[in-house]
């Protein structure tokens, strides 16, 4: 054990955003440590402050972000769009936090569209709520220690941004590890860009006005794309290890980022989505070591009634390297996902493992976990949405447990070579 852990489909029709009731009915698949959340403060604006749960590990947490832009591809959504761009938000070991302000959880201009995209998907009060004074426990432009440190990449649920999975991000970076959260635009549910650009906002919404899985052209155009997000992301983290800055704006980095990255140990996580992404993409890249894939479908939609959807090629062929699928008892899409995760722990060679959360609902492995709870005791979500998000389980209980199921997976298997 080191010592590191204590292609797309083609453009479619663009489909603009909403704040209708469908919206708020759609995307199904977005659908240890030891502080549970406390509970909401009131934020100075009279809007209620939400918390997340601390950290556990013994370092200390930097935090920045990248922009990155992949002149190799067309946006898919977007036909104006002849770049590729992806945000991505990096967690790390920091060196020293002094003099290196906190981060907010999301930016405000992205909490502004979130309180009217994200919170009517999840059942979310619109008001009452300052989404934007939730803070991180990570340091922005802090140095990171010049260790070589484990790479984990995170792909979000589907319309869900990278900013709620920022708890088990920050545990894992806690703990020894570099995280590097990725958005996958047009796909989020909002993302804020550093600068602007022809063909988009300066924070772009979703497209989705419908769940995904129920049209089998737009499922598979966002899985590809997630894939090949991801690897382009890896690509360019090379080019950061080997002492480049790969930002497309050109804004510095903190010092020594490039050397915490171990890029011989790779693994990758996602939810729902993520969850399919990631594990496609272990299948199809090999730099990726080891992936959990948080109650991520691995077949496409059936297309049409009374017909199976294709198995992902993971899932036909089965994979020689660890993976482990967790799931809760509380995910309306789990009859459907059987056969998919089924297919996934038939194959002979005992890579994969399967492992379940009871009294939880599909948010739960996200930062809803602690949050969903708070706005219930404040008032703002009456218990059955809540238990519709994240099941009934007390974060006291699930926080920790999600964080132990994955750090304790990646601790095991991207030991030291």
């Amino acid at each position: 054990m080191s010592s590191s852990f204590t292609h797309g489909a083609g453009a479619l029709t663009r489909r603009t955003v909403t704040t209708s009731a469908a919206l708020a009915a759609a995307l199904l698949l977005t659908g240890g440590g030891r502080a549970p959340a406390r509970p909401a403060a009131a934020a100075p604006s009279g809007g209620r402050t939400l918390r997340l749960p601390a950290p556990t590990g013994p370092h200390r947490i930097g935090h920045t972000t990248l922009y990155l832009a992949d002149p190799a591809r067309r946006d898919p959504w977007e036909p104006a769009l002849a770049v590729r761009e992806v945000m991505a938000t990096v967690w790390y070991p920091a060196r020293a936090v002094h003099g290196h302000p906190v981060a907010p959880q999301m930016t405000a201009d992205a909490a502004a569209l979130y309180a009217r995209i994200d919170a009517e998907i999840h059942h979310l009060p619109t008001s009452g709520v300052d989404w934007a004074a939730t803070m991180t426990h990570a340091h922005r432009g802090a140095p990171a220690q010049p260790v070589r440190r484990p790479v984990l990449l995170y792909s979000p649920g589907g319309g869900d941004p990278r900013t709620m999975g920022t708890g088990v991000a920050e545990e894992l970076a806690g703990h020894g590890c570099v995280v590097v959260a990725v958005d996958h635009p047009g796909d989020a549910g909002e993302v804020a860009f550093p600068t602007a650009r022809a063909g988009r906002e300066r924070v772009r919404p979703t497209v989705f006005r419908g769940g995904p899985r129920t049209s089998p052209e737009i499922f598979r155009t966002a899985i590809d794309t997630r894939i090949a997000d991801l690897r382009f992301v890896l690509d360019q983290l090379e080019v950061l290890a080997a002492g480049g800055n790969p930002d497309a704006a050109g804004r510095p980095l903190p010092p020594d980022l490039g050397r915490a990255l171990d890029l011989r140990r790779v693994g990758a996580y996602g939810h729902s989505a993520g969850g399919t992404a990631v594990t496609e993409a272990m299948y199809e890249d090999r730099r990726i070591g080891a992936a959990v894939n948080l109650e991520g479908h691995l077949d496409h939609p059936a297309p049409g009634p009374g017909r199976e959807g294709e198995l992902f090629p993971v899932a036909r062929h089965g994979v020689d390297r660890p993976l482990l699928l967790l799931g809760t008892d509380g995910f309306p899409g789990r009859a459907e996902m059987a056969r998919s995760w089924s297919a996934m722990l038939a194959h002979p060679r005992g890579h994969t493992r399967r492992r379940q959360i009871d009294h939880a609902a599909h948010a739960v492995f996200t930062d809803y976990a602690a949050l969903a709870p708070q706005l219930q005791a404040a008032g703002l979500m009456p218990p059955e949405d809540r238990v519709a998000l994240v099941g009934a389980i007390d974060p006291a209980v699930s926080v920790p447990l999600v964080r132990h199921h994955i750090r304790s997976f990646f601790a095991r298997h991207l030991h030291g070579h």
